[in-house]
């Protein structure tokens, strides 16, 4: 098949097939719908063919499918440790009558800057272009960065030149680029149109919907909790009823976690980083029973009395129906993740924090509860962000109650 790149498609476009003497197919691709049979040869019927073209007349890759690109591109960096950059060119604010020939000028520009092997397309269609220079070297950026400046003020106008303006994402990102001006932040890379996330509205607005009711009859259901559960933290330890603490939310974003308080006030949190550093890391030893891991310390010497039986029965998780509602959690979710345990995370754990909200229940929660490693409880929360449906989380909560009663050790 011949056609020039950034051409017009064939809708007459002919697959051969090879059959055996018996009539039996020797190789069978997967072939697009709308097809007919016709002595052996297949021909695909006159359909509109841009909906299945992954470039436009440009040569630039359309906002969908370069932003699929992208997330391979990440994932792949996240476990492979080689470097990438997104470099970004925002053309939005360019003016011109001529748009078709700046568009072609622009990828003129971008041709004779890139090599063979990277990506070229729309990171927001029409408005930025996204250049993804795959295995670049470590701190490549201040090199690319001007050669692309460069090339755009030779080969515009000054008026238009002015008027681009670019940025990158140099992942993973290096500590000592994260103050120069134009570099964004690598939080941005899971903010793209991610094929396997809770992208759709409708989505989105069913389970926001969910959590909001969910939470508003949770605090109803248990509201003679708040009311008796309070009495007796005040009774048997000082301090205040809650415990609020700083996790993180979706995309990087930090909020006040509310807990109803199970330990001593004023108790020293270095036994904690110490276990979760060691549990991240699968250097926790094996209990009696022969496991592993267990996500909780056994016997912490921190918890109190009556937060022993609140963290038995997972009691003490009531408030985040307010966390819930407040928008910052969701029903179901990943956990909320300390900010010292994040400093511990490799660059895949990185996803369960960043591309949606944190939950009360969640898929390990229910699986595996506190029997699992890190990196399998980091892997079912992905698996639950690729396999999200609103049935899912109706399953979840349903199984939830279930596995509460097993009790949480």
């Amino acid at each position: 098949m011949d056609t020039k790149r950034g051409g017009a498609v064939d809708n007459s476009l002919v697959f051969e097939k090879v059959f055996s003497k018996q009539g039996k197919t020797l190789n069978n691709p997967k072939l697009p719908g709308n097809i007919f049979k016709n002595k052996g040869i297949i021909r695909f019927k006159r359909m509109d063919f841009d909906k299945i073209k992954a470039e436009d007349r440009y040569g630039f890759y359309m906002e969908r499918y370069f932003n699929s690109l992208l997330v391979v591109e990440r994932k792949r960096s996240e476990r492979s440790r080689k470097h990438f950059l997104l470099m970004l060119v925002d053309i939005s604010k360019v003016t011109t009558n001529r748009p078709s020939s700046f568009l072609r000028k622009i990828s003129n520009v971008l041709e004779i800057s890139t090599r063979d092997i990277d990506i070229k397309g729309w990171y927001k269609n029409k408005k930025i272009l996204g250049i993804i220079f795959t295995e670049s070297q470590k701190g490549c950026w201040k090199i690319l960065v001007t050669k692309i400046k460069n090339n755009i003020s030779d080969m515009l106008k000054p008026e238009i030149a002015n008027a681009i303006e670019i940025s990158w994402i140099d992942f993973p990102q290096e500590h000592d680029n994260k103050k120069n001006d134009g570099n964004k932040s690598a939080v941005d890379l899971y903010k793209s149109q991610d094929l396997e996330t809770i992208s759709n509205k409708a989505g989105i607005f069913a389970k926001r919907s969910v959590d909001v009711i969910g939470s508003l009859f949770g605090i109803v259901l248990f509201f003679p909790f708040f009311i008796v559960i309070p009495i007796l933290i005040k009774i048997t330890s000082k301090g205040p009823v809650f415990f609020r603490q700083e996790r993180f939310g979706k995309a990087g974003k930090t909020f006040s976690f509310l807990k109803f308080r199970s330990m001593y006030v004023n108790n020293d949190s270095t036994i904690h980083k110490e276990f979760v550093t060691d549990f991240i890391k699968g250097k926790i030893k094996e209990t009696p029973d022969g496991r592993k891991s267990i996500f909780k310390i056994k016997n912490d010497p921190r918890v109190t009395p009556i937060g022993r039986i609140l963290r038995k029965t997972s009691l003490d998780e009531i408030p985040q129906f307010i966390n819930v509602l407040l928008g910052d959690m969701s029903l179901v979710g990943p956990r909320p993740s300390i900010p010292y345990e994040v400093e511990q995370y490799d660059l895949w754990h990185h996803r369960r924090v960043l591309e949606v909200k944190p939950g009360i229940t969640g898929l390990w929660q229910v699986e595996g509860r506190s029997s699992l490693t890190f990196d399998n409880m980091v892997r079912l929360d992905l698996q639950y962000i690729k396999k999200w449906t609103f049935f899912l989380d109706i399953k979840l909560l349903i199984k939830t109650p279930f596995t509460l009663v097993k009790g949480a050790y």
